[in-house]
This record gives C-alpha cells, structure tokens and sequence, in this order.
C-alpha cells in the first residue's frame, strides 16, 4: 500500500516520499503569499485562496494568517467565514460544508502520532479525515482531533477540545467536547424578543 492510500485510513506512514515533502513546500510557499496580502487586496486573496485549497466554494472568506499542511487536501463549501489564525493539518482530507463559521484560532487536525515511544521514535504518523458538516460554527480556540465529524447546524464551545464525533443540531463544549444540549425554538426566541 502506497503512502498516500494510508494518509486517510489511520495506517501509520512516513511522509518523506512520494513527493509530499514538496506538495507541503508548495502549499507552505501559497500561503505565504496569502498571508502577505495588504487588507485591501481583496480580489488578490481570492484568487490565492482558491489555489491554495483542493476546492473552494462562493463566497468564502479567511482572515489571514492561515496555516496548512498542503491545503490542497482541504474542500470547502460555499459561504465559509473564518477568523484570525486558522490553522488546518490537512494530512488526510478536510472537507468543510456550507455556511460553516469558525472563530479565532480554530485547529483542525487530520494527524496524529502514536502513543508508544519506540513506534513514536521512528517518526511515524497517522492521520483520519476531518469532516465539519453544513451550518457548524466552531468557537475561539477549538480543536478538532483526527477522525472527527462534527453534524450540520452544531456550534462548539469556544476552548473545546474534540475528540470524538459530534452529533447535528446539537451545543457541544469542553475537554474533553461533550453534548451539553440539543438546539431548540428557544435558541431563536432569544433573539427575536
């Protein structure tokens, strides 16, 4: 099996061939020049962005800097917002749905290392897709570990660390993420009083 068929099942694997030290070079030197943009260049971050990312919806928008691993991994849908310092280890694949909004200093992490020291020190990794379904807003500071999905219209606690799958329409916070309730009618009567 070749080193990119285990980059998205949780086989361990060495990423020092195969040409992927210079696919991480490549979407390193893009972002780059992402991150570099002056605030007004708007068209110019688009265009960027979109060669950046493996896909890209419409209307998308990121605050620079942002941080990937190869961000041609990465698929976004339409309508995406997020926040300063968003950071993607896009290892395996990422895929992101529509009218997703993520705060500041937002982590999505598709890698990972083993726990046993020996296997450790022979620089293996592992890593699982990331999935955050449509309508998710991830709070400040949330990390989403490996082989996380996170379920349409679910909003994530700002400090969160997830490490397991969250359901949809649910509020989910904490370190470990739990569920702390379902989203109801109540939620929208807040706001509309």
């Amino acid at each position: 099996m070749s080193t990119r068929e285990k980059m998205n099942i949780g086989e361990l694997y060495t990423d020092m061939g195969e040409g992927l030290p210079q696919e991480r070079q490549a979407g390193k030197e893009r972002v780059y020049d992402f991150n570099h943009t002056r605030p007004c260049e708007e068209e110019k971050r688009q265009r960027l962005l979109k060669n950046i990312m493996g896909s890209l919806g419409e209307s998308c928008w990121i605050e620079p800097p942002l941080r990937v691993a190869y961000g041609t991994h990465i698929h976004i849908g339409n309508h995406f917002y997020a926040n300063f310092n968003l950071t993607v280890v896009d290892d395996a694949t990422v895929t992101i749905g529509d009218n997703v909004m993520m705060a500041p200093n937002v982590t999505l992490a598709t890698a990972g290392h083993p726990i046993d020291p020996e296997i450790r020190a022979t620089g293996q990794q592992f890593s699982l897709p990331v999935v955050i379904e449509d309508n998710v807003w991830l709070g400040t500071g949330v990390i989403v570990n490996p082989g996380v999905t996170i379920g349409r219209n679910s909003v994530i606690g700002a400090g969160s660390v997830v490490t397991k799958s969250i359901p949809p329409d649910v509020v989910a916070a904490g370190v470990p993420c739990r569920v702390i309730r379902k989203i109801t009618a109540k939620d929208r009567e807040v706001f509309e009083e």
